[in-house]
């Protein structure tokens, strides 16, 4: 809960606190570190009850982080994360893009299929990029910043997997860790396969992992030699 700024303080306090001036930017990205991490969105009760703050001060935040392009206001009237995050979100991977960008581009390419490159922020996993290929009749795509929880998918599974053992973690999760890849179907999103390979958290600074999705079982099941390739290809780059 953000402190209250109206709050007394103790008489021993400094009178000159260097923090004094930024309560406001201290509630804004509390507020937008709220809302970001709520997929369904919150609404401006919701969010003056979790921050401990007025009705009228959550309004006021929300509104000037709607104008800044980090929050939306959908039609049910709720907030949630907006493309404003994504510029956020790529400059602090810019190392990680700049070398997974050609590396998605080649093995998309060459495979014939979307891949992503996934990485952990909370319990979430976000597609950080998102690469189609060039050519070929049709294929399946999705939006870069779109997350789903991290107990899902083939990404979420490949991501868990690049982070130490964990005392009673999913088995699916332990699998992946042995065999270096990750599938399920339909778990994300019906009717789609996914595949997922861990990359190494060190390199990456995060944990992360590429994945491929299609709605063909035989090329999820193909490209998993390619598809482990790019991942030790991607972090060759990164070394």
């Amino acid at each position: 809960m953000i402190k209250n700024v109206n709050e007394p303080t103790s008489s021993d306090a400094p009178s000159n606190s260097r923090t004094a001036g930024s309560q406001t930017l201290a509630r804004g990205l509390e507020v937008l570190r709220l809302v970001a991490g709520t997929p369904a969105g919150m609404g401006v009760n919701e969010v003056a009850e979790h921050a401990g703050i007025h009705r009228t001060g959550a309004y006021r935040l929300l509104n000037t982080l709607c104008d800044a392009q980090m929050l939306h206001r959908g039609t049910d009237g709720r907030y949630r994360g907006a493309a404003g995050l994504l510029a956020l979100s790529a400059s602090a991977y810019h190392s990680l893009l700049a070398a997974a960008e050609p590396v998605l581009r080649r093995y998309a390419d060459q495979l014939q299929a979307t891949l992503a490159l996934i990485v952990r922020e909370g319990d979430e996993a976000i597609a950080l990029r998102v690469t189609a290929p060039t050519s070929g009749t049709y294929h399946v795509s999705f939006a870069e910043a779109s997350r789903h929880p991290l107990d899902l998918g083939a990404a979420g599974h490949a991501i868990l997997a690049s982070e130490p053992v964990r005392t009673g973690e999913d088995p699916r999760v332990t699998a992946t860790r042995a065999t270096g890849y990750a599938q399920t179907f339909g778990e994300v999103e019906p009717g789609m396969h996914g595949l997922a390979v861990p990359l190494d958290r060190e390199m990456c600074g995060v944990p992360a992992c590429l994945n491929l999705i299609t709605v063909r079982q035989d090329q999820a099941h193909s490209a998993v030699a390619a598809l482990r390739q790019a991942a030790r290809d991607l972090e060759a780059s990164l070394a």
